[in-house]
């Protein structure tokens, strides 16, 4: 009897122990899954488009809000530490855009690639990497994703290709990785991502014809966040319709702040391409929050009561978590504690990302080049030479 009473009073004082919501959370039933509406994609040159329903369950609704609010909060933390100076030069920040590297990254396979422009940080933690490794490249430690050598908008990662800081030119190269993927005859895709701004280019252009004769296996996507910079859409392009500019590629809008909505595009999209039809363009049309760039206040080309308004009605993680709620796929308690080890996390980054020792100088000559023995390269003075290592 008095062994029973002891181990009574062991679980007894072990829940005493836990925290009140972890309690709540682990006695509570949840719902698998849930099927929900979600907007229909505006169509160009196709008879049928994704699904205007679609189910989520718990365990992926939990894994996407987790990602979406690593990604809001990891941009935020870059915001303070390029305003404390730590963060030095280019810096652009997708905070808004969260449901379109998560939920493109929700659509196809690990084996898949990805190019992207400079607004890369997202995709760059999407495509497998820590918070640790981007925020240490962005103050340029040893520790970064590219040693420290790439800054914000050269970050790389497994079947991810930048990061690229030329407005466009990463379009025609994604083309080419496409390319690759037909020619070595792999069932992959290549999602070639660029900006309204960057919509106009005469080289996006070039690489759809390219990948229409060729049919490769690509999707071109465009990020439409209204603004080029600071210049709005309606002012820089004659037709906004950009999902219809590949013209004899077939296209679909999307509402990028929907990330339900963006998965099952994306799904979509990549089943098209695989099918061997050639290529798709899709046009998410998503919001940033903060300006252009660090030095882009965002607020001298539109109002701060736009800005609001769309945080208030488009946000696309409150979005998601009014949906997991109501649906009880999850509590506003248990996406609480998520809010709590997410920042953990992101401030444990932080403190490794201004710990970490920068480069040395010796070491600016590494990693030009690829599985070569080492070798010596010269730098900006002819006399001064410095060792290449792959």
């Amino acid at each position: 009897m008095r062994k029973m009473l002891a181990a009574v009073s062991r679980v007894l004082l072990g829940v005493a122990q836990k925290p009140a919501t972890r309690v709540l959370v682990a006695s509570r039933n949840f719902a698998n899954d849930a099927t929900f509406e979600i907007k229909k994609c505006d169509l160009h040159r196709l008879d049928e488009g994704p699904p205007v329903t679609t189910v989520l369950t718990r365990e992926d609704g939990l894994k996407y809000y987790r990602m979406m609010q690593t990604v809001r909060r990891m941009e935020l933390k870059a915001d303070q530490l390029y305003k404390q100076k730590i963060i030095r030069g280019f810096c652009h920040l997708c905070d808004g855009q969260e449901a379109c590297c998560v939920g493109l990254e929700a659509g196809i396979n690990p084996t898949d690639h990805l190019i992207t422009a400079y607004r890369a940080h997202g995709f760059t933690f999407t495509r497998g990497l820590s918070v640790r490794e981007i925020l240490a490249e962005l103050t340029g430690r040893r520790g970064g994703c590219a040693k420290g050598k790439g800054g914000s908008m050269h970050m790389y990662a497994k079947n991810f290709y930048g990061g690229n800081g030329i407005v466009g030119a990463q379009v025609p190269l994604g083309a080419g990785i496409a390319l690759a993927c037909k020619y070595n005859g792999k069932d992959e895709v290549c999602l070639t991502l660029y900006g309204d701004g960057a919509a106009n280019q005469g080289q996006i252009f070039e690489a759809y014809n390219m990948a229409a004769l060729w049919k490769l296996p690509c999707i071109f996507i465009c990020e439409n966040n209204r603004y080029g910079m600071g210049t709005s859409v309606e002012r820089a392009a004659a037709s906004t319709d950009y999902y219809k500019r590949g013209d004899f590629i077939p296209g679909l809008r999307v509402d990028g702040m929907d990330i339900l909505c963006v998965r099952e595009a994306t799904k979509f999209a990549a089943a098209y391409c695989r099918s061997g039809k050639g290529p798709i363009l899709m046009e998410l049309q998503t919001y940033r929050y903060h300006g252009h760039s660090m030095s882009d206040p965002g607020v001298s080309y539109r109002t701060r009561e736009e800005i609001q308004e769309v945080r208030s009605k488009s946000d696309p993680i409150m979005l998601l978590k009014d949906r997991m709620v109501n649906s009880n796929l999850a509590s506003v308690e248990e996406l609480k504690e998520i809010d709590v080890e997410v920042r953990k996390e992101i401030e444990d980054a932080a403190q490794f990302a201004t710990a970490d020792p920068e480069p040395p100088l010796e070491e600016l000559g590494y990693h030009i080049y690829s599985s070569d023995p080492p070798f010596e390269v010269r730098g900006a003075n002819q006399w001064i030479k410095f060792k290449s290592v792959s």
